[in-house]
């Protein structure tokens, strides 16, 4: 893949190096931004090459906000793990109100491609993040292709559960923090889903968790965290929804409730060493487990 990378930054982190690109996408048809941690194992040859972790952030955010405020390089550099974060949607788009809601348009892109115009123009986020970024940065970096997980806080909870859902096989380890868990249940999913897809509710379910679950895809052992202090909880998280689905259909889901912990990253960071654990137990040969 000739596809020439634009490093936007670099900074020693924990032995390792945290990087920030932008590269022209196919799939947006826009510059796209990502960041990538390389751990401090990471090097040439093959011996050198790591396991990596695709973090999905949530509305409103961008590649670097993971990055800046979850703290998990120093967990990533213990465990061997390089993480990469891409941007939440498309930017510069020139689609008219692309920018009037924090919900819907930039940095909301749900992590689907969109069928309804003007958005199936650019919101090609899953295009990108399942082939595009994935290719790029396992052909350009000392990363393992049989060794890729995948997890989100809030939208990109929504955004990890159902593109490993959608694509089994391509992720051998997921979990995800405060998901948006029951898109077609709640108005942040309703908004995405009729603005991106239009108004046909079996298009819906193909971008819902819950909904896929039930019809009988599956994730490896799923690992998730919601704060019950969170003001989304009650009407647009539903964490009792996926619980249901999990139960009812056997997969395999370890749901932790908080109390006390909201929304934001004070909560990401307080558990992403137990995120990036449960991905070492199954992406690692031999998992350094916890401290």
């Amino acid at each position: 893949m000739d596809q020439p990378l634009r490093m936007l930054g670099e900074h020693a982190c924990f032995g390792g190096v945290q990087r920030f690109y932008e590269h022209d996408s196919t799939s947006t048809g826009t510059p796209m931004r990502f960041g990538l941690y390389l751990p401090p194992q990471a090097g040439d040859g093959p011996r050198g090459r790591v396991p990596v972790l695709f973090f999905l952030a949530g509305l409103t955010c961008t590649e670097e906000t993971f990055a800046i405020k979850a703290g998990a390089q120093r967990e990533a550099a213990r465990l061997g793990l390089a993480l990469v974060t891409p941007d939440t949607s498309p930017r510069g788009t020139g689609i008219a109100g692309a920018s009037s809601d924090w919900d819907f348009g930039h940095g909301a892109g749900f992590y689907l491609d969109a069928t309804r115009a003007p958005w199936s123009a650019h919101f090609r986020m899953a295009r990108y993040v399942t082939q595009e970024l994935r290719a790029l940065v396992l052909e350009q970096f000392p990363l393992r292709a049989d060794r890729v997980g995948l997890m989100g806080h809030s939208m990109g909870g929504h955004g990890a559960l159902t593109l490993a859902l959608k694509n089994p096989g391509l992720y051998q380890s997921v979990s995800a923090l405060a998901p948006i868990a029951a898109p077609m249940h709640c108005s942040w999913g309703r908004k995405a889903f009729a603005g991106y897809l239009g108004e046909d509710r079996e298009a819906w379910a193909a971008h819902d968790a819950c909904a896929l679950i039930r019809a009988g895809a599956r994730l490896p052992p799923l690992l998730v965290d919601q704060g019950l202090a969170d003001k989304f909880l009650a009407e647009q998280l539903h964490p009792q929804l996926l619980e249901a689905a999990c139960a009812d259909s056997g997969q395999p889901l370890r749901l932790r409730r908080h109390e006390g912990y909201d929304h934001g990253y004070y909560f990401v960071a307080s558990f992403i060493a137990d995120h990036l654990c449960h991905h070492a137990e199954l992406l690692l040969d031999t998992p350094a487990g916890k401290n």
